[in-house]
């Protein structure tokens, strides 16, 4: 079903997971199209943005922000066009970037919205990832926590991810040796070929922490975190002396139900921390950065203009696929910044 102007399509939370999402866990249902009131706009979505902290927020647990609400629209990132427009600061054809959710349309008031402007609409998904969230995740993780030096080795987890694509490229910016993780020989090599990576190790190989070892002779410096696992703990043994640690997600762990199973770590990453002097450090993006946007906005975009930059998006058409796309990327599935097409639009077509 392709986006219509007089129904909107809205996937529902249907009911939380318990471990893996399944596609049971997500409904896809069609309302009339709201009306704009006064101060208002109608936003119809172009793209949406599938990331692994939604996956948190399908659950009812604690956590940073609330979760979403059954039998509520899921939401999400999205980059959208005003269609109608009773709001003073924006007209009819902007493209804006927000906070729609996973659905056709959406009533704003102008809170939050960001207006597309100059680079960011050449490449209107773009403001979804390398120039969006994920962009600006791998920009203050590395650079305000990580804090590279020159000749120093970092290794970043999910090396052809969103996130972990974009942190490797600036360490080579800076003077770095960049080591990804990746999964699979595919993305080993476009992170070595495409990507500038020094060397890419495939986590699905049972020889894991010898071929870090061997590709980090001198240690590791920086390690960007967002996955975890059986990952985090071929790096740690690995950890140079007052290393670093952003720690922007733990995926390998986001579908657990249960406590884990077997050897407890814990006693051994702590003392890792205190015998090395290690900084680990997580962060929430918005919550800690939020105020410094324009100014990761600045660099990025001159790095995008001088084309010092590699990105790859994996778009997935039609709203309605946006629950396998999620439950895809969860195991893996995609390779680059996932991203859902849910209309065809692109600048300057109205």
């Amino acid at each position: 079903m392709s986006q219509q102007k007089e129904r909107n399509r809205r996937v529902i939370l249907a009911s939380r997971p318990h471990g893996a999402p399944t596609t049971a866990n997500f409904r896809l249902d069609t309302q009339p199209v709201p009306s704009p009131g006064e101060g208002e706009m109608l936003l119809r979505t172009v793209y949406l943005s599938l990331d692994p902290y939604m996956r948190g927020r399908m659950s009812d647990a604690p956590s940073y922000v609330e979760p979403f609400a059954v039998e509520d629209v899921l939401g999400g990132g999205t980059v959208a066009i005003v269609e109608q427009s009773r709001h003073p600061d924006y007209q009819q054809g902007d493209w804006v970037v927000s906070q729609s959710g996973w659905q056709d349309y959406a009533l704003s008031d102008g809170s939050g919205l960001f207006k597309l402007q100059g680079t960011a609409l050449k490449h209107p998904s773009w403001a979804l990832s390398l120039l969006g969230m994920t962009g600006f995740t791998a920009y203050m993780g590395l650079l305000d926590i990580g804090n590279p030096q020159p000749g120093e080795t970092l290794v970043v987890a999910a090396a052809t991810g969103a996130v972990g694509s974009v942190v490797g490229q600036i360490a080579k910016l800076k003077g770095c040796r960049a080591i990804g993780i990746a999964g699979g020989e595919e993305k080993c090599r476009y992170a070595i070929e495409k990507l500038g990576f020094d060397h890419c190790v495939d986590h699905r190989r049972d020889d894991l922490a010898q071929q870090l070892k061997q590709h980090c002779p001198d240690g590791i410096d920086i390690y960007f975190e967002s996955v975890g696992g059986k990952v985090f703990n071929a790096v740690l043994p690995l950890m140079n002396s007052k290393g670093r640690i952003p720690l922007c997600g733990l995926i390998a762990d986001y579908n657990s139900a249960d406590l884990p199973q077997g050897q407890d770590h814990l006693p051994l990453f702590q003392s890792a921390i205190l015998r090395k002097r290690l900084r680990v450090q997580g962060f929430i993006i918005n919550q800690d950065y939020g105020d410094r946007f324009a100014e990761f906005f600045q660099q990025m975009s001159q790095w995008v203009a001088e084309d010092r930059l590699v990105f790859r998006e994996h778009i997935v058409d039609e709203l309605e696929n946006a629950p396998e796309a999620f439950i895809g990327m969860l195991e893996g599935k995609n390779f680059g910044k996932l991203v859902i097409r849910v209309a065809a639009d692109q600048p300057g077509e109205q």
